[in-house]
């Protein structure tokens, strides 16, 4: 497992100014971009995201993890499982900048794991960021961590990708959910929170997985894309506490062609558009 150390000098070798690419209808169900971009970057308002050779591009459902993680002051490590373009663990560096919490990204491909590095240090933050190539269930930390959030693999049992990373980045042939459960619980701090983002007919067996290592849901929230249509993903924070769960629900589109306000107010920090 390969330990890279992010060096503040490095920068973005593409220069576009341009701002953010719009979204695009992804299916009926979900109209959300899931791949934001088909040039070499994306940016955001204090940071932006090379991804050529990602696996998996900057999509709508990390932007939404790294925008709604409950990320608290006491929470000094964070670790990113499965970081890919790095973007959810940039984004925790951005909003954990008041008290300097330290954001470790594990990432099993090598090619995504090179673009991250890269983010890394053109970020502001190239001093917090670092990233581990590897996978998670042979990741090893001295210290645990206070938060883990993770954009995971989910697609079980559908038609593999001729492209060996993207299949790897999205089937949970590389990273099961009892796999990542067991990975969170054996890294997080007693008082540690798992978070994750996943489509809706994964909660289940995520929470089900979740559960059998000790991890209990805490805080839900049901993403649709319009008023009138059925959640397609779920943002969800896992703790080692049983308790009563904390419900919500997101809405991207108002049904009269532009955005929430609650979805505006979610990521407005982030989206240049906002």
């Amino acid at each position: 497992m390969e330990n890279y150390g992010v060096s503040a000098t490095q920068k973005f070798i593409n220069t576009r100014t341009e701002g953010a690419p719009k979204f695009s209808i992804l299916n009926s169900q979900f109209s959300i971009l899931n791949s934001l971009s088909m040039s070499n970057d994306f940016r955001f308002k204090r940071f932006a995201v090379v991804q050529q050779r990602s696996a998996m591009k900057v999509g709508t459902d990390g932007v939404l993890l790294g925008a709604w993680a409950q990320l608290r002051s006491t929470d000094r490590r964070v670790l990113d499982i499965g970081t890919g373009t790095g973007v959810v663990a940039l984004m925790a560096a951005q909003r954990t900048e008041g008290w300097g919490a330290e954001i470790v990204a594990v990432e099993i491909d090598s090619q995504s794991a090179e673009e991250a590095k890269a983010n890394f240090g053109a970020s502001p933050w190239a001093e917090r960021l670092s990233l581990v190539q590897g996978a998670v269930q042979e990741f090893e930390s001295a210290e645990r961590f206070d938060h883990i959030v993770s954009n995971p693999p989910y697609f079980v049992d559908s038609l593999r990708s001729p492209d060996g990373a993207r299949t790897m980045a999205r089937h949970t042939d590389s990273l099961s959910f009892d796999q990542l459960a067991r990975s969170a619980e054996r890294l997080l701090t007693d008082g540690g929170v798992l978070s994750v983002v996943l489509p809706a007919d994964a909660l289940a067996d995520i929470t089900l997985a979740a559960a059998r290592v000790g991890l209990f849901l805490v805080r839900r929230c049901d993403v649709c894309s319009k008023p009138t249509s059925a959640p397609i993903r779920v943002l969800l924070e896992f703790g080692r506490k049983a308790e009563p769960t904390e419900q919500s629900r997101l809405t991207i589109y108002d049904g009269k062609g532009g955005y929430t306000a609650e979805y505006v107010a979610l990521t407005r920090d982030f989206y240049l558009k906002f």
